[in-house]
């Protein structure tokens, strides 16, 4: 993944002020746990253009179950990719994972995060191990 490019607080004219107090509590809980999380999407545009956002969409390097472990009044949605939604009375603030290429053999664990098959050494065969019918892999982004 690219760094994002920080724009210095002097070069743009967004202030905490005009940002929803509900999303600043999400990041500010986010990166609180050690996660990187973003302020993204059409909001950014909105608040650099001087337009009052409808809505507050975050970006994320927790998933969506690492989300959903740090507010109560999250649900996850979707089947394919899967969003985390916290919600505040009538208002959401969806909370989506940074994408990334998953390898055909990669496992979702049982919290949520995509978890590489061991790859035998050649000292141990080199076969790889099989997996249950019953395992979850995710297939590769596009």
């Amino acid at each position: 993944m690219p760094e994002p490019r920080t724009v210095p607080r002097a070069e743009h004219s967004i202030s905490r002020r005009d940002i929803d107090p509900d999303a600043l509590k999400v990041l500010y809980r986010l990166r609180q746990f050690d996660h990187v999380a973003y302020l993204v999407g059409g909001s950014v545009r909105d608040l650099l253009l001087g337009r009052r956002p409808k809505d507050f969409d975050i970006g994320t390097s927790a998933h969506p179950y690492q989300v959903k472990k740090l507010f109560r009044n999250c649900w996850i949605i979707g089947r394919r990719f899967r969003l985390a939604h916290v919600k505040f009375g009538t208002k959401v603030i969806e909370v989506a994972t940074f994408r990334r290429q998953v390898a055909a053999g990669e496992e979702v664990g049982p919290d949520g995060v995509p978890a590489p098959i061991h790859q035998p050494s050649a000292e141990e065969g080199g076969a790889a191990p099989a997996t249950s019918s019953r395992s979850r892999t995710l297939p590769p982004t596009r």
